[in-house]
């Protein structure tokens, strides 16, 4: 399950059982930690999945900013309820690239808003299902 953790909201995608192809699933509004954490395991319980991928937003240095600390916060956070394997992925850019594709594709602003999220979520979880299949092959 990929898990793009924002201010505002939580992108979740999930790989099919093959672990090839990442798909958006859902956005999740961000409450309080304990609800998101619910709507979470319930995703990821009803998925049957193996583990998390979760974003982590590097600045284009590489370098640790206040976002990548949150999301390190988050990552703890998570394995504290469900004890799983989880990876912490580079998602710079991710929102930038879904949010060009979204506009070339002509997207509402209104429509961008409500699948950025989700959306960002697959396409980081697709570099990594990516990059573990190379390393897989390598």
């Amino acid at each position: 399950m990929g898990l793009d953790p924002g201010e505002k909201r939580i992108g979740v995608a999930v790989s099919d059982v093959g672990r090839l192809i990442a798909s958006s699933l859902e956005t999740i509004s961000r409450k309080n930690f304990a609800i998101d954490a619910e709507a979470i395991l319930k995703l990821y319980d009803a998925r049957r999945c193996a583990g998390f991928v979760v974003g982590l937003p590097l600045n284009m240095d590489g370098s640790a900013g206040p976002s990548a600390q949150a999301a390190r916060a988050f990552a703890r956070n998570v394995l504290n309820v469900r004890d799983a394997p989880l990876l912490l992925w580079d998602e710079r850019l991710s929102t930038a690239a879904v949010t060009r594709t979204l506009i070339e594709g002509d997207t509402s602003r209104r429509r961008r808003g409500e699948v950025v999220d989700k959306m960002a979520a697959a396409y980081m979880l697709q570099g990594a299902l990516d990059a573990m299949q190379e390393l897989k092959h390598a």
